[in-house]
């Protein structure tokens, strides 16, 4: 365990490299803050801080950088997330709010994320296992053609065409709607099976063929396995940090293209905390050079799906972590009302 005044040096060191990207010194240390100890006692606790992983030398500077060491241990201790201003929280209600449908909200937290942080903005769509069903509509349009409409709780509008084994006729579709949609309005997608599984039983011999068609649509959408999807935003903001990747940007780049590795950056949604992944946490080579902030976002205190931001490992994690958080419940607030 570091004493308590070594973890004061350490933040100092954090705080002065993300601030200044120059490699901190002893005496820069003493200059800028009220440490209340020499500078030769400011020596000795970055030697034991560098002895002990925290702190490293980049080349023959006389300064030191944190590690990925010495940024957890940063994060872990930190006493609060920096919070938003209240013009900074108006400004990201306001924009949010435009939002006309889930795309839009997607959209616009990415965008969002992107610039409040100037990092790489991630957002994954909710996820339809962890939906509830608030509607689902049947439209008819042809004889034996039904368009299928699920529409989740967060807003997610999930569209199907249903070709029938025999023509299907409207006062049948109304009943059909009808009955499924007391079945399985407000109920969770994991327990919809087992709601219409006898469905097809109240429905007269020579429409069961249809109904049973209909529902086997209606399962294959809840249980599709491509539902995670998510956006990006922000990439460029990357080029701003050329020399925070030691030899190259082009592996960061090519990790953001793959969707499935970003996935599993976000993490589970169940996981619904603030996690904060730093530099050789994150288990894809090609990310070790960058720490990731993730949290939970949803309707009714439940995450439903994670969005976050990508960048280097020398990034204000107080600040990041605050607009993270608080992009996050503006998204859950914005999915409880829609």
């Amino acid at each position: 365990m570091l004493s308590e005044r070594r973890l004061q040096v350490l933040r100092a060191i954090v705080q002065d490299y993300v601030g200044t990207e120059e490699p901190v010194g002893s005496k820069a240390l003493t200059e800028r803050h009220n440490l209340g100890v020499s500078p030769a006692t400011v020596r000795n606790d970055m030697a034991a801080l560098e002895d002990e992983g925290y702190i490293a030398q980049p080349h023959t500077s006389a300064g030191r950088i944190p590690t990925d060491k010495g940024y957890r241990l940063f994060v872990d201790k930190l006493a609060g997330v920096k919070p938003m201003t209240p013009p900074e929280r108006r400004a990201i209600q306001n924009f949010l709010e435009g939002a006309v449908d889930l795309d839009d909200v997607v959209a616009r937290t990415v965008r969002l994320l992107a610039q409040l942080t100037r990092q790489v903005a991630v957002v994954q769509y909710p996820s339809l296992t962890r939906s509830t069903v608030r509607h689902v509509e049947l439209l008819s349009l042809a004889p034996a053609r039904v368009m299928l409409v699920l529409i989740t709780d967060t807003g997610r509008v999930e569209q199907r065409m249903v070709d029938c084994p025999a023509p299907f006729g409207e006062a049948s579709l109304a009943d059909l709607r009808a009955r499924l949609n007391s079945r399985v309005a407000g109920r969770r997608f994991t327990d919809v099976p087992q709601l219409v599984e006898d469905l097809p039983e109240g429905f007269d011999m020579e429409d069961r063929g249809t109904v049973s068609t209909v529902l086997s649509t209606l399962l294959e959408t809840l249980v599709e396995e491509n539902e995670e999807r998510l956006m990006i935003g922000g990439t460029a903001n990357l080029t701003r940090f050329g020399h925070d990747f030691p030899l190259t940007i082009r592996p960061v780049l090519e990790a953001l293209e793959e969707q499935v590795v970003l996935l599993k950056l976000l993490g589970e949604a169940k996981d619904s905390g603030m996690t904060v992944r730093i530099g050789h946490e994150n288990a894809h080579e090609g990310l070790n050079s960058t720490s990731v902030v993730s949290v939970g976002y949803g309707s009714g205190g439940e995450a439903v799906a994670k969005l976050g931001v990508v960048g280097p490992t020398r990034m204000d994690y107080p600040g990041t972590m605050g607009a993270v958080r608080a992009v996050a419940r503006y998204v859950g607030q914005i999915l409880a009302e829609s």
